[in-house]
């Protein structure tokens, strides 16, 4: 899945003019959650998504008139019986947003957000500009109709670049995770199994557990070929302050393991606590491409924690960006 910033930066490239919907705020069920976004052109392609369905297509029909007319606005509907009955999406809910036909101005805006080398937080003002928001937004006294906080991926470290590593890799990066591959065998680590963006780093294992560690929120597994080197890994690893760490192998495998570590003081009971052992999510995977889907649900559960902890931790978006109600307009009931 191409992330969306990337498919702006596209379109940007391409100089198509597009409208930029945003849902700003919902109430109740919906189909899609605050934050969704879409790029609609003029000859009806859709970029991204606000929901599907007759929502969408609403939503689809005043972008194209705002890109005849050049102005920006919000708008305010209400899913009910007389919204969605023909196609089921009778939510009940009340889904707000904006549509933003000269999204396109705000094209260095765009590219820095989509870089994504650090955090930042772009908003839609008042009066529909697109702006980042600073540290000094709350003495500002601007109101804000939408703020989105933009942060890197996530690491992921991935010890072994065997069956499980190669299924997991590209579907890792497709849920954007930053992958690193490490293993002492250059004839796996290499864009032959692994996808072009993955970083791969070959030498000897002492060598590879000195890896500086990212200042990003970073999560590790642990799939070598063989009970010892998984050990020798997490002898290193369960030190480092991974905001996830996963071990393939069984229970009794963990076990034997956990036990030898207190045994030789190499960690505590509630460092090693805190490893999952057996990783992933309990979907009775059997093949190799099952396991890499019930890691990565895992690891997908465990980052939107992280990343919710994070969020909570940092200062609060202007009081008008974090509203749920949304703009102030009329509810529509659209057939």
């Amino acid at each position: 899945m191409v992330q969306f910033y990337d498919q702006l930066l596209d379109a940007l490239a391409q100089g198509e003019p597009f409208a930029l919907g945003v849902i700003s705020g919902i109430k109740g069920s919906s189909p899609q959650k605050k934050g969704a976004k879409a790029l609609f052109f003029a000859d009806g392609r859709i970029v991204g998504t606000l929901g599907g369905g007759c929502l969408e297509a609403e939503i689809q029909d005043r972008a194209r008139r705002a890109l005849r007319t050049g102005e920006a606005t919000t708008f305010d509907l209400v899913l009910d019986h007389d919204f969605g009955w023909d196609d089921g999406l009778v939510c009940g809910g009340r889904v707000y947003g904006l549509i933003l036909p000269r999204a396109a101005e705000a094209a260095e805006l765009w590219r820095e957000v989509g870089r994504r080398e650090r955090p930042l937080t772009w908003g839609v003002q008042a009066d529909f500009s697109i702006a980042l928001v600073d540290s000094t937004f709350g003495a500002s006294g601007e109101a804000w109709l939408y703020c989105e906080a933009v942060t890197p991926p996530c690491a992921l470290w991935i010890a072994g670049s065997g069956h499980v590593a190669q299924a997991v890799a590209p579907m890792a990066r497709q849920l954007d995770f930053d992958v690193s591959i490490f293993d002492d065998r250059p004839t796996f680590t290499s864009s032959r199994f692994f996808p072009e963006a993955t970083r791969c780093r070959v030498g000897s294992w002492d060598e590879l557990l000195g890896e500086p560690f990212p200042a990003k929120p970073c999560f590790g597994l642990i799939v070598t070929r063989g009970h010892q080197r998984d050990a020798l890994v997490l002898a290193k690893w369960i030190h480092h302050p991974f905001a996830f760490l996963g071990m393939i192998g069984s229970r009794r495998k963990a076990r034997l393991i956990f036990e030898q570590f207190v045994a030789d003081g190499i960690a505590q009971p509630e460092q090693l606590a805190r490893v999952a052992c057996p990783v992933g999510l309990p979907i009775d995977s059997r093949t190799v491409p099952e396991i890499a889907v019930s890691i990565l649900a895992q690891f997908v559960q465990e980052r939107a924690r992280v990343l919710r902890t994070l969020s909570e931790t940092q200062a609060p978006l202007p009081a008008s960006a974090n509203r749920t109600t949304g703009p102030v307009s009329s509810p529509v009931h659209a057939s």
